[in-house]
């Protein structure tokens, strides 16, 4: 009788995971650096103190990997309250069925671009996905867009799915793009800031070569995109998503022509109050002061996004209530956008504007305040089992903190380091930064952990500490796409129901051709003089 393999379910994944970190901490003896607080960029950073490594007292776990938990849900709090926000306001967006029509509309309008001779020959959605990843691509390689995927999972997965493709194709859109481009790092404050911060070298110098690599590793992510995205609107079965994705077939079958396309009242009374709030802060904030890498741009944004605002709303106001709440939606990205380049949010803000867009879009469907709060528990109770697993995800990197052997590894690695030529110094770099970022998914964290070691034993084999960074940022940025402690990548797999197997067995052979692809980007940086390196 042949057996039948099934899936496991990601928290028996992480729970073996943890298991087999708390074995390691048997294995490998406990040890320590010093560290010190320095200025990194205006930022205090705990950074190493070199050759100040020490041996501990092994601190093996055992029924700490029941405790582990606990701290992981206390560790990833931020992350989780974040999808569960999430999760509650787009049930409530979703109730209005404002997607469905908004979805609807964008498949109708694609078929008609197809009249256009160059756009048919190209096809339509093979413009749309590459439009789509190229500004997710800059988003992460310019601001480090990260755990904000997790909101357009969202909106993106049941897209993809409504255009002939699959789950993955939407997560391909928003997540694996901004993560390449995370990777490719053209002025990630994150990433490439810190790490030059600490390594003292000029802030974002050797730009020009980093762009040169975010154009070929965005180009190669997007090539394997729509090479996958073809084959699969030929045949949606090939995907092994298929049946996982009845869901949000299902859920998309909403019938448009059963919806009441009108506009309550309460629509109307919605629009002023919220527009009356944004003129607020735009009085309040007449000049946005933008920062991209080491450039400012300065503009009146907030007071020109009020007024827009309140055009767009009188204009899908007067055609229902549904285009409205798609008003409210691209408001509240554009919001975000804004908010992080100019005033700095994160998790927090973003979290709360999320929160406000779901309660707004309750009150302007007419939705008493029971009504709506009903529906928000609803959603959260839907995208629970994702926050699940971000949490026991954390309890990895406590068992392994606690055990005290991260340190060791880093002491260790320096040691191989030691007597090596360029070529293999940097490739041991990249090889330990792509490992250890498994564990520490954390671009700052990892930056001052390692980075003031590694900028030294550059200096010792005779490499460049721009080559260094560029070791970390790659490491940094790839092998984050299957590091199972990390929040983001839980918290994207969890909105869009996506099983960590599964995804492991899409994203993998991409991932080892960027991998390569960033080996190769690394040599000339050994072999090459290159501008800021």
């Amino acid at each position: 009788m042949r057996l039948k393999f099934t899936i496991p379910h990601n928290l028996v994944i992480v729970f073996s995971i943890i298991i087999i970190a708390a074995i390691l901490t048997w294995i490998i003896p406990g040890g320590k650096f010093d560290r010190k607080m320095v200025d990194v960029n205006g930022v205090e950073r705990s950074v190493i103190v070199n050759g100040s490594f020490h041996y501990v007292e092994s601190q093996p776990q055992t029924w700490q990997i029941f405790s582990a938990f606990y701290k992981g849900f206390i560790n990833m709090s931020h992350i989780i309250v974040f999808i569960l926000m999430i999760g509650g306001a787009f049930w409530i967006m979703n109730e209005t069925k404002a997607i469905d029509v908004g979805i609807f509309s964008f498949l109708g309008f694609t078929r008609r671009m197809e009249r256009f001779r160059m756009v048919k020959l190209l096809g339509v959605n093979n413009i749309i996905i590459t439009l789509i990843m190229l500004l997710f691509s800059l988003f992460g390689a310019i601001f480090g867009m990260a755990e904000e995927t997790i909101a357009f999972a969202v909106i993106f997965v049941p897209l993809a799915i409504s255009m002939g493709y699959d789950s993955f194709v939407g997560i391909a859109l928003c997540y694996f793009a901004a993560h390449i481009g995370f990777a490719g790092a053209i002025l990630n404050p994150f990433t490439v800031g810190i790490a030059q911060g600490l390594a003292s070298v000029p802030l974002f110098t050797g730009i020009e070569y980093r762009t040169l690599c975010w154009v070929l590793i965005t180009s190669v992510g997007i090539i394997f995109v729509l090479w996958y995205a073809a084959r699969i609107k030929k045949n949606p079965r090939k995907s092994i998503m298929f049946e996982a994705d009845e869901y949000w077939r299902q859920k998309g079958n909403s019938h448009i022509e059963s919806i009441s396309f009108h506009t309550p009242v309460s629509a109307w009374i919605v629009a002023l109050l919220t527009g009356i709030v944004l003129v607020i802060f735009a009085v309040k904030y007449p000049v946005t002061h933008l920062t991209i890498g080491l450039s400012q741009v300065s503009a009146p944004l907030l007071p020109v996004t009020a007024g827009l605002y309140f055009l767009l709303s009188y204009i899908t106001l007067r055609k229902s209530i549904h285009f409205f709440v798609l008003n409210i939606l691209a408001f509240t990205m554009i919001y975000l956008v804004i908010g992080v380049l100019g005033y700095g949010w994160y998790i927090m803000e973003i979290a709360a504007l999320f929160l406000a867009m779901g309660l707004v879009t309750g009150f302007a469907a007419g939705k008493k305040p029971g009504e709506t709060t009903k529906l928000f528990v609803e959603g959260v109770k839907d995208i629970v089992s994702a926050s699940l697993v971000v949490g026991f995800a954390g309890g990895i990197i406590a068992i392994l903190t606690d055990g005290q052997i991260i340190d060791t590894v880093l002491n260790s690695l320096s040691g191989a380091l030691k007597g090596s030529g360029q070529l293999s110094a940097i490739s041991i770099m990249y090889a330990f930064q792509s490992v250890l970022n498994l564990v520490i998914t954390s671009g700052s964290a990892k930056a001052a952990l390692t980075i003031p070691i590694m900028a030294e034993f550059s200096d010792i084999v005779g490499l460049t500490r721009q080559a260094t960074i560029m070791a970390f940022q790659f490491g940094a940025g790839f092998t984050d796409m299957i590091a199972p402690t990390s929040g983001v990548l839980i918290g994207v797999l969890g909105m869009a129901r996506i099983p960590y197997v599964k995804w492991l067995k899409w994203v993998m052979p991409i991932l080892l051709i960027l991998i390569i692809i960033g080996f190769l980007l690394l040599i000339p940086t050994v072999t090459m003089k290159l501008n800021g390196f």
